[in-house]
């Protein structure tokens, strides 16, 4: 170390330079030399390339010692001797750059630094695969299959590999993914599949077979989204969604043979695949399909969603709704439900001689209802038009023209307020009876409202935002002047009239004066 210093001082006190504090390199600048003597130079000269050459072979003592120790450098465990190492192959290239810069150029100083440089980077060990990761875990593995919770420490998938990616560049690797696939002689975007089963009636099927047992007579194809991936080493396993419910791939080495790896390797969490094969429940009860055949059914560009964040923007769920259907089931469940209903709507209402007619969305003039109407332009007729705010008017007119019983389940379009429970364009039922009163339309509604509850929810009691409501006719039938005085006993609904300032509008004036001013 003192002679390092002495070394140090010296080459400061001959020329001002740049030393690195880690390896006692001379970085000299050339104008320096060049106003120094020549054989102050040349003994510079020789002293820095001398001293660089002892640098260079305690560098590779040290980093050869640090290989045959077991240093675990390229699967992340680091180590000194390569930090060193690379550092100084910074430091080297700032000294070629430097060199490269100057004024005037010493060619065999330049060539020297350049023969130094490469000299580093030859002392670099060569990338090496990972080994497999070992099973376990709390996602389960080995021979006894993983649960749906994920890998634990053995597992893994995309999602692991794709973590520290930008979108970008997620979206050009699964897209080398699928042309790869392509150049195999596979199309990764298939044109057809034919599921023997859905996850509803796979799981219906084999019910009964029990944790551990294997049918392996059995021949079944599902088909679906893969939401996650888990491998351990020979053995994978994977979770997918279909319309109906998820259902677990069992993939062992032994059963695929050569296209265990490369199916493994084509997939990612979101990609659609096709799988034919026997069926196992492993020790811990979990229903797979044994997969003989691994058929991808199509290439997703963009990852989905963190499975343990969720899909948490507002905004973006209601935006990009698929995004939400895939992560949150509950969200199909609802579209789902919705449907059923406006089936059930129209089927009551045909039963019952009910005719749905479609009526104009475009208008001429607004009516039917109260509201701010979205406007537009019919470029061939020249007129100016409004969308539609209520369906009233033209079933009206079709009363009018001898269809007693008629009805239309519609979109209406309010140019008003938006919110996520309020869309300025909505679905609406407006239905008309020829010969029939209010009394008649409330018993309609009764029985249709319960109807389809029965039909959607399996009842007439359900669960709104934490409430039970039972919807079982016959409902309370009420005026709106009694509900009124319920709510607001000082106010007289009834006092209100028509009159030219008679008692009774005062009456009624302070009444709801006297109401406003409780409320």
């Amino acid at each position: 170390e003192g002679r390092r210093h002495t070394r140090m001082l010296l080459l400061r006190t001959l020329l001002p330079a740049a030393v690195s504090s880690r390896c006692c390199r001379l970085v000299p600048p050339l104008a320096a030399l060049a106003s120094a003597s020549p054989a102050d130079a040349a003994a510079v000269r020789a002293f820095s390339m001398q001293q660089a050459a002892v640098v260079a072979a305690q560098r590779q003592r040290r980093v050869h010692r640090g290989v045959l120790g077991g240093l675990r450098m390229c699967s992340g465990g680091g180590g000194s001797a390569l930090a060193d190492l690379e550092r100084d192959i910074q430091a080297q290239g700032e000294v070629v750059r430097e060199l490269k810069a100057a004024a005037e150029r010493d060619e065999a100083a330049i060539k020297a630094a350049v023969e130094r440089l490469l000299a580093l980077k030859a002392q670099l060990p060569a990338p090496v695969e990972p080994p497999p990761a070992k099973s376990g875990g709390k996602g389960g593995g080995g021979k006894g299959g993983g649960g749906r919770g994920g890998g634990g420490k053995g597992g893994g998938g995309s999602g692991a590999a794709e973590a520290e990616l930008s979108e970008s560049e997620i979206f050009r690797v699964r897209l080398d993914k699928a042309q790869a696939v392509a150049a195999g002689g596979h199309t990764p975007y298939a044109y057809s599949f034919a599921p023997t089963h859905s996850s509803a009636t796979f799981a219906e099927a084999f019910d009964s077979l029990s944790p551990g047992a294997e049918d392996a007579s059995a021949e079944v194809a599902l088909c679906g989204r893969v939401m996650t991936k888990r491998s351990f080493g020979k053995l994978a396993f994977f979770t997918v969604q279909d319309g109906e419910g998820t259902f677990q791939l069992y993939l062992d080495k032994k059963r695929l043979g050569a296209a265990f790896r490369p199916f493994l390797d084509a997939t990612d969490g979101g990609d659609f695949v096709g799988v034919k094969g026997g069926v196992k429940r492993t020790d811990k009860g979990e229903l797979s399909v044994l997969v003989a055949e691994a058929t991808l059914l199509t290439k997703a560009l963009r990852p989905l969603p963190d499975k343990w964040k969720g899909l948490a923007d507002v905004n973006k769920r209601y935006r990009q709704r698929y995004l939400d259907m895939i992560v949150n089931p509950r969200v199909r469940a609802t579209f789902a439900a919705r449907a059923r209903i406006t089936s059930y709507l129209r089927r009551y209402l045909d039963e019952r001689g009910f005719l749905e007619i479609e009526t104009p969305c475009l208008n001429a003039q607004p009516g039917g209802a109260e509201a701010k109407p979205f406007e537009t332009y019919h470029n061939a007729l020249g007129l100016d038009l409004t969308l539609r705010i209520a369906t009233e008017l033209y079933l009206k007119r079709l009363v009018i023209g001898g269809v007693e019983r008629v009805y239309e389940l519609g979109r209406i379009f309010r140019n008003e307020g938006i919110s996520t429970r309020h869309n300025p364009e909505f679905t609406s039922v407006e239905l008309y009876q020829a010969y029939a009163d209010y009394e008649d339309m409330m018993a309609l509604t009764e029985e249709l409202v319960a109807g389809a509850a029965r039909h959607v929810a399996g009842g007439t009691s359900v669960e709104y935002q934490g409430a039970s409501i039972d919807l079982a006719p016959p409902w309370r039938r009420v005026t709106m002047a009694e509900l009124v005085a319920e709510k607001l006993p000082q106010f007289d609904f009834f006092a209100l009239r028509e009159a030219d300032g008679g008692s009774d509008a005062a009456s009624g004036g302070e009444g709801l004066a006297a109401a406003r001013a409780a409320a």
